[in-house]
């Protein structure tokens, strides 16, 4: 009879409501009947699609859009956090990406689980250092109203591709903890491929597919841990993993499984799934934009490997396919810097730009090196987009998805989004002339122009509608212009 190193979990692969109940003692949750639920907070406080137009956010009852740039993915490792949240609060950025991911990369990073004194680590103890990073994290966003978009799961934790050794050091490699063995759970200790070769059986283990019930048992117990934290917040989305190739049957899952943990305490949540399929309109997209009953809000961030015109026109693509369920279209990363392999800083602030007039609900810069993260050109943005924003209601506008409105116009040299005889917005990615057609919109419109770089406006000046108006930007570079309809009887 094989010996086995497994102990007994301390929760369970099927958590029970009371053991998940005790879980959330001690940090400020209180049992009602049924459940579990947030003290002092009201469910339509929390995150969740607006009401009036459910392709955007509400949160605390307002409409909200997510702009912002980090410079780390696992954010809440960072060791100068709480600066880092404060220089993006200061430009206007209310976003984040969190991945759970704990690689050694940048030598600060924490595993989830304890480490013993002989180097070992037990999946059945926890490093509390890994977890009160993940709370401080939490409550800092919430103080200063940040969405956290959390990634469940980061696939390239789990290889050891280009030598990067994450998955020699893992906790759950066999090798590392003391709980099984390489025969009792299925995993080699080394896995030196790109985990797009879904070689790793870490990301099988659910019941419709391998149902590695040694295991699973931890996964769950990992996230009801990260639950126990993330529950009680108001500002969290939850996606299940970064860029996957694998299995539908993977985040179905976990989507499945956190949307029940919240049920259980009473509370809402909204949950997504990455896909790495750069074709936004392939096959592994479909999974999660045919399912609204499951997924309560999309992320096409892979789209953001697409330059110029196609970037837009895929963007428009997605948001007439899910016309029939609009839910909000999230782009948690912005690829595009001069450092990185996937599109120069040109591509990644075009992208920015392309994204809110071509109607998603949030955007954010990736972290260098492979995204302008919160530098300072990408602070410029943010609060150039924050200007603009103060006085266009995007909530109630529409992208001009095929450029109807726009003649004399070559390709990507200028996109369009408008309130119908109200306002129109356009930006510019490298100065140019175009021409807007105003000849519906009849009446006195002020128009002025928005230094993108300087995060400056220009003096407002008087156009009439009803009529084509030439609109040539001051310059070359970046630039957003806002016609805005003047009062009728001026």
């Amino acid at each position: 009879m094989t010996t086995t190193k497994a102990k007994t979990m301390v929760v369970p692969r099927s958590v029970t409501i009371g053991v998940l109940r005790a879980a959330f003692f001690g940090i400020g949750i209180v049992l009602i009947a049924g459940g579990i639920s947030l003290s002092g907070e009201r469910d339509g406080d929390r995150i969740r699609p607006c009401d009036e137009n459910p392709r955007y956010w509400q949160y605390k009852g307002q409409p909200v859009l997510l702009v912002g740039g980090t410079k780390d993915d696992n954010l809440f490792q960072l060791p100068d956090l709480k600066e880092h949240l404060d220089d993006l609060k200061e430009v206007g950025g209310n976003y984040i990406r969190n991945t759970m991911s704990d690689r050694p990369d940048k030598g600060f990073e924490a595993y989830p689980f304890k480490r013993l004194d002989d180097g070992k680590y037990d999946l059945n103890q926890w490093n509390d250092e890994y977890w009160q990073r993940f709370e401080n994290m939490l409550r800092w966003t919430a103080e200063r109203d940040i969405i956290v978009q959390i990634e469940v799961w980061d696939r390239f934790d789990y290889t050891d591709q280009r030598d990067s050794g994450r998955w020699t050091r893992h906790p759950y490699n066999p090798r590392n903890n003391v709980n099984y063995t390489s025969e009792e759970s299925g995993l080699k200790t080394t896995y030196t491929r790109h985990p797009g070769t879904n070689e790793q059986p870490f990301f099988y283990t659910v019941p419709a597919l391998r149902n590695n019930q040694t295991l699973l048992r931890y996964q769950v117990a990992q996230v009801d841990k990260m639950l126990s934290y993330a529950l009680k917040h108001g500002n969290v989305l939850y996606c299940m993993d970064n860029e996957t190739s694998g299995d539908a049957e993977w985040g179905k899952f976990w989507a499945t499984h956190i949307r029940k943990r919240a049920a259980e305490a009473g509370v809402e949540v909204h949950v997504t799934e990455m896909w790495d399929q750069w074709d936004i309109k392939g096959g592994h997209h479909k999974a999660t934009f045919d399912h609204p009953d499951l997924y309560s809000f999309i992320d096409v961030s892979q789209n953001n490997h697409n330059k110029r015109q196609q970037h837009w026109d895929n963007l428009a693509w997605v948001r007439a396919y899910i016309a029939r369920k609009p839910r909000p279209v999230n782009t948690v990363k912005i690829y595009g810097a001069d450092t990185g392999r996937f599109g120069n800083g040109r591509d990644g602030q075009e992208r920015f730009w392309r994204n809110i007039l071509g109607g998603a609900a949030s955007t954010r810069f990736h972290r260098p090196d492979s995204g302008l993260g919160l530098s300072d050109r990408a602070k410029a943005h943010i609060r150039s987009m924050r200007l603009l924003m103060a006085e266009f209601d995007v909530f109630h506008a529409t992208p001009d998805a095929k450029s109807k409105l726009l003649d004399d116009r070559t390709e990507n040299e200028a996109y369009l989004t408008f309130i119908a005889g109200k306002q129109y917005v356009l930006y510019f990615p490298d100065g140019g002339e175009v021409t807007l057609d105003l000849s519906d919109a009849e009446g006195s419109f002020t128009l002025k122009w928005l230094d993108v770089l300087k995060s400056r406006w220009t003096d407002a000046v008087r156009v009439r509608g009803g009529k084509k108006v030439k609109l040539a930007a001051p310059g070359e570079g970046h630039w957003a212009c806002l016609l805005d309809r003047n009062d009728p009887t001026n």
